[in-house]
């Protein structure tokens, strides 16, 4: 029963709505007392020969008045009860959904995404189901079973009713023994389910790679050995749940076999008489579903103690990156500064960036290049505060960044990711995500800048048109304009395009810079790429190699030291005059390589 004071917080909250549901739980408990009284009443005036029409008919109307109010107070504690337990499920989904908004990325590595869906499903439901339909059984069961014993020991016989409770102690221990097994066996089945949840999410999100490398049966088979493992675990789970109810009707059934056999024995020597006998089996019979429900009542809470457990361990786990204390409302803006001495991510031990010292002025371009697996992305979000820094710090004017809050600092910067997410929207919305206000006109003018307006027009319904989920309507180039273009809309102090035109051609790439250049003179700008020509107007270059900075400078300075940046950079206008000349003259061809190299 530990659930219970688990959930006790909640209780107080909705002490009003249990309050209400339990009285009235209690009173429809005493007024089906009533009619096994009327019945017994009914039975001895039979037999007595005393029983009148009119008597009869009071007897009718008493027993049709109390199931009308029975009627309305069952519909009562309906909407108290499970009303309570849906505000409770509502209550622990939102929390969960803001608990995972404000998680780094270290715990979104830590976990599958199918594995969180369920703990906000599967563990929400048996949770919802325990403030529920588990305080139902709790009470019920005690309260009709209590005021069932106390009316027959007290208005018939106590001895009667001592040998009908015999059974009793048996029920207890196996009930008690069932709900250790079950506990065990559904949290194990939770778990299966939670595999096989990411399982289809992962598949679903990847299913084009499936297809592309012919692994659907391969996909399959592991479907089915994982679908096999949750249908034998919540077999298990049924097993033990099956136990429940036959117990229960075995121990009631020598209930009524130890009533009858003694009670008319009883009957014979004048003890009681066969109206009292008759009222006794009927209240005994009312005492079957106080015995099942103490059953399902193990069922319901050995279910919901180990998904509050699930759940109560994932509400447990600590941000990692959060406010510090005095944290200003500031958004900071002017000159970027960068001194790093050493990062190393969270449970690794070697430094992936190493003696950084970067300053960047309000309105200049960073680019940085490097080898992949250098340090670029590290950096950039480092900026974000996705990871935070224990030896270095990183100031904008001259604040740190740890000065200023989260929501504060991710207003001021923009930032457009590697892997370009879209969401099942239109592209109107996708553009507009992180100011929904903005009107159509700024919209499209985020798009234009971006050099994705003329693509969207194209598109029968235009801003209109439906984005499929994670963009998989749209080309890898116009995913990346359109994330640009959201980030764009907000003329955020400090841009971050992290590998972001990678998926353009030649000539986008170019009117994509010359607007940024044009439009953010005042706004300070960081590119990240493999291809230098998206970096090399920018007025500081960084080159990375295993975290540290090799190369630094200008464009034509990087190019004058002939290190790896003029190699990179050669060689990589070598490869476009070769793919722009395709099969052209050969000799053609030499001087145009030539003249790229001199």
């Amino acid at each position: 029963m530990k659930i219970f004071l688990d959930l006790l917080w909640y209780f107080k909250h909705e002490k009003r709505a249990y309050s209400i549901g339990i009285a009235t739980l209690l009173c429809v408990a005493v007024l089906e007392m009533i009619p096994p009284y009327v019945i017994g009443v009914i039975v001895d005036g039979i037999k007595d020969r005393t029983l009148t029409s009119d008597n009869l008919m009071k007897w009718a109307g008493a027993i049709v008045g109390v199931a009308l109010v029975i009627y309305c107070l069952r519909y009562l504690w309906r909407i108290y009860l499970f009303g309570a337990s849906s505000r409770l499920a509502r209550l622990l989904r939102n929390r969960l959904y803001e608990h995972f908004t404000k998680m780094s990325p270290q715990f979104f590595h830590q976990r599958r995404t199918g594995d969180l869906m369920a703990h906000a499903t599967n563990d929400i439901s048996a949770i919802e189901l325990t403030a529920g339909d588990g305080v139902l059984t709790l009470v019920d069961s005690i309260s009709l079973g209590g005021i069932v014993i106390l009316t027959m020991a007290t208005t018939i016989s106590w001895k009667l009713t001592l040998f009908a409770l015999l059974p009793m102690p048996f029920m207890a221990w196996a009930t008690s023994r069932y709900g250790n097994m079950l506990h065990e066996r559904f949290h194990l089945a939770q778990e299966a389910f939670s595999t096989i949840n990411d399982k289809v999410q992962e598949n679903i999100s990847g299913v084009r790679v499936v297809k592309a490398f012919g692994q659907e049966q391969a996909e399959k088979d592991d479907f089915k050995r994982l679908s096999d493992d949750v249908v034998d675990k919540n077999i298990r789970v049924a097993r033990v749940d099956a136990l429940f109810d036959p117990t229960i009707l075995l121990v009631v059934g020598c209930s009524y076999l130890l009533s009858i056999g003694i009670g008319a024995r009883y009957v014979v020597n004048g003890e009681i008489s066969i109206g009292e006998l008759t009222q006794f089996t009927i209240l005994l019979g009312h005492l079957i579903w106080p015995m099942l429900a103490f059953g399902w009542l193990f069922n319901i809470v050995e279910r919901g103690r180990a998904s509050y457990d699930r759940v109560d361990a994932l509400l447990n786990v600590k941000a990692t990156v959060v406010n510090q204390a005095g944290a200003t409302e500031a958004i900071p803006s002017g000159e970027l500064r960068y001194e790093i001495q050493s990062f190393t991510y969270p449970e690794k031990e070697t430094p992936v960036l190493r003696d950084l010292h970067i300053a960047l002025q309000r309105g200049q371009t960073l680019g940085i290049v490097g080898k992949t697996g250098a340090g670029k992305t590290t950096l950039l979000k480092l900026l974000l505060r996705e990871f935070d820094i224990t030896d270095g710090d990183i100031k904008i004017g001259g604040t740190s960044i740890y000065d200023t809050t989260l929501s504060s600092l991710r207003s001021a910067v923009g930032y457009v990711p590697q892997d370009h997410f879209l969401f099942s929207a239109t592209i109107a919305e996708n553009i507009a995500f992180g100011n929904p206000s903005a009107s159509q006109a700024d919209v499209e003018a985020a798009a234009k800048l971006a050099c994705i307006h003329d693509d969207i027009l194209h598109f029968s319904e235009g801003y209109q048109t439906l984005v499929g989920e994670r963009g998989v309507t749209l080309s890898g180039g116009q995913k990346q304009r359109i994330s640009i273009a959201r980030a764009l809309l907000l003329n955020p102090e400090v841009l971050i395009l992290d590998d972001s035109l990678s998926a353009v051609d030649a000539k986008t790439e170019q009117a994509i810079l010359d607007a940024l250049q044009a439009n953010r003179q005042n706004k300070t700008t960081l590119i990240s790429a493999h291809r230098l020509s998206a970096i090399e107007h920018a007025e500081q270059i960084i080159v990375l190699e295993d975290g540290s900075i090799v190369e630094q400078g200008r464009h034509d300075h990087l190019m004058e030291d002939n290190g790896w940046y003029a190699t990179m950079y050669q060689r990589q206008q070598l490869e476009s005059l070769v793919a722009e000349g395709g099969v052209a003259d050969g000799d053609s061809q030499t001087r145009r390589v030539s003249q790229a190299t001199s």
